[in-house]
């Protein structure tokens, strides 16, 4: 038996701030579906160079009303950076809140506009740990 990998789909809110978000992270669109008759949108958003590895945002243009109360239940998305500083420090300038700081050099914790937890993982070996993040506590959960 085989398995392949397609994609992770996060219910979305606010599909602009939505893609915002992703695009800080670096990650580009790659397509799109936009269905009249069931009333949603679907982007797809993948790192550069990685279109077999996307995330899938669904927007209910109506909203998710009539949907069970646990249609929004999920895990995390996860990244490899290359520097987990830098992308921490970019997020934080453009006012994304980092929930779990990278303490150790090697992973943090950030939330999409619909609280949706990404994990964000150092390539490699952790960095030596530095400040603000060494001594950054926790804001929130993820």
């Amino acid at each position: 038996m085989k398995i392949r990998y397609l994609h992770t789909m996060l219910r979305v809110k606010d599909l602009d701030a939505t893609i915002a978000f992703f695009r800080l992270l670096g990650l580009e669109e790659t397509r799109r579906m936009e269905s009249e008759a069931g009333r949603f949108t679907l982007v797809f958003l993948s790192p550069p160079g990685q279109p077999e590895t996307p995330v899938e945002l669904t927007y209910n243009w109506d909203g998710d009303a009539g949907l069970p109360s646990d249609s929004r239940h999920f895990g995390h998305l996860a990244y490899e950076v290359e520097d987990i500083y830098a992308i921490c420090r970019h997020l934080m300038e453009n006012g994304i809140t980092i929930n779990r700081p990278p303490r150790d050099g090697r992973m943090a914790f950030v939330r999409s506009p619909d609280n949706a937890s990404v994990e964000l993982l150092q390539a490699g070996e952790p960095l030596a740990p530095a400040e603000p993040w060494a001594s950054m506590g926790n804001t929130g959960h993820w």
